[in-house]
């Protein structure tokens, strides 16, 4: 992000434009809506400058813009359309301390101004950092349409009441009370009464509030899902967004954390393959911790919290402690890396089932039915199974498996960064090593993807000869 978005305050502040063109009157529909005082510099002003200037909204100086014309200016303008005189004033306007923008001059520009959609006191600012203004345009649409035009009155109402809403709690409760009167209580209020309806719905909100026993904490076990924030289902979006506290697995990915509340709590809980990692009794005891104050507390765990997630024991130290919980499923990791490599678990006369397992248990290695896996057409997903791979490959071949038994590996499956590895259960280990797969890896024993199929089907075999014939 190359432009920080702030909202500066002009109550009171001078507002330079240089250049009274039609460019400028563009910029000067926004900048009257402000409480700053406007100058504007320029000869042959355009009507709608002169009309305003008139009418009071602005001061008009019929010259170009002069040194010490832009002494205390807040910000500086220049909008003459003609490049030099551009950028004569922003000079002027940078030795008097001003942030200049120049129109549609980005580059030498020190700050941008977004496209905005007013509903006073809310400001929706849109910015594209000049690369797509014909797509802020149509967010700005799509937010005019979305957003009422009553929400600026209900803002103004809440505002002067934010007095006596501070008699709530900090935080869960006062948050509470506020999404109740903008989401239901507010808008009923204002088209059945006015605006002196709204006050007085506030206020028995308000008092019925107060009366409420304390909420207990909670926690949500939340499946994050692989890594792309777009498979995580709504239930999870929306606890997480209500989260006091937030405590995620290392897996779990940013964009993912960016969902939270920015007041919110966040806590990392990484767990790293031979590294410093947090103890499970000690993740335990920090969920009842934060819960036991009343707080809620989503639990992120990379994926469905229900595999190799070690569930039982958070809800075990739940119960235990008397928290409420619930658990919000995820798309499981095998799951999103089947469909990267657009193939299915089960298929008919492939397998008829389809195991999840890990490479990896509390005593080291994980054992399994190693004979059971090596029948042609069974299929599996290895979970932790990257520093496994030779001993699964070694038990696999143990116990009979084909050499040539298809083995795909995808690494970070549903991420920016994903790879993919096609290779078979003898070139396993060395596969994985060539490609640098490190982990988070789901392999896939008996699956390929399904270009490598499209292929294979796609042989011609009519003229190849038969055991037969040779």
């Amino acid at each position: 992000m190359r432009h920080f978005p702030i909202f500066r305050d002009l109550r009171g502040r001078r507002v330079v434009v240089s250049g009274a063109t039609e460019t400028a009157v563009a910029k000067l529909r926004l900048i009257l809506k402000t409480e700053a005082t406007v100058t504007v510099y320029g000869k042959d002003p355009h009507p709608q400058i002169a009309r305003w200037s008139s009418e009071g909204k602005l001061h008009l100086i019929d010259r170009p813009i002069d040194r010490g014309d832009a002494i205390c200016a807040a910000l500086v303008y220049g909008a003459n359309e003609d490049a030099a005189e551009d950028a004569r004033a922003a000079q002027i306007g940078r030795d008097a301390g001003a942030l200049v923008n120049i129109v549609d001059n980005l580059g030498d520009s020190d700050f941008i101004t977004p496209a905005i959609v007013d509903r006073d006191p809310v400001t929706v600012a849109i910015g594209t950092e000049g690369a797509a203004p014909v797509l802020a345009r149509r967010i700005k649409a799509e937010n005019e349409e979305r957003l009422s035009p009553d929400l600026g009155v209900l803002a103004r109402i809440g505002q002067s009441f934010r007095g006596e809403a501070e008699s709530l709690p900090h935080g869960r409760p006062r948050r509470r009370f506020w999404a109740r009167f903008y989401d239901e209580i507010g808008p009923r209020a204002l088209t059945e009464g006015g605006e002196d309806a709204v006050r007085a719905a506030l206020a028995t909100l308000l008092a019925e509030m107060l009366n409420e026993q304390t909420e207990a904490g909670r926690v949500a076990l939340i499946g994050a899902g692989p890594g792309d924030p777009e498979l995580l289902t709504l239930k999870a979006r929306r606890l997480l967004h209500e989260a006091d506290v937030v405590i995620y697995d290392r897996l779990v990915s940013p964009e993912i954390l960016e969902l939270a509340r920015r007041e919110a709590i966040v806590i990392e809980v990484g767990k790293i393959p031979n590294g410093p990692s947090w103890k499970q009794a000690d993740i335990n005891a920090l969920m009842v911790e934060h819960a036991a104050t009343g707080a809620h507390v989503a639990r992120l765990k990379s994926g469905d919290p229900a595999v190799f997630g070690r569930l039982d024991e958070e809800m075990d130290a739940l119960d235990g402690a008397g928290i409420a919980f619930e658990i919000i499923p995820g798309i499981t990791a095998a799951a999103a890396a089947a469909a990267s490599i657009k193939v299915s678990w089960t298929r008919r006369g492939r397998n008829k089932s389809f195991r999840l397992m890990t490479g990896h248990d509390v005593d080291g290695f994980a054992e399994h039915d190693w004979r059971g896996l090596a029948q042609p057409g069974a299929a599996a997903a290895i979970y932790m199974g990257v520093r496994a791979a030779r001993f699964v490959q070694g038990r696999l071949m143990i116990h009979g498996a084909d050499p040539d038994t298809p083995v795909t590996a995808i690494e970070n499956a549903s991420r920016g960064d994903q790879k993919i590895v096609a290779t078979t259960l003898a070139g396993l280990p060395d596969a994985l090593a060539s490609a640098g797969i490190t982990g988070p890896a789901i392999l896939f024993l008996g699956l390929a993807p399904r270009e490598a199929l499209d292929a294979a089907d796609s042989i011609d075999t009519t003229h190849i000869p038969t055991a037969e014939a040779l």
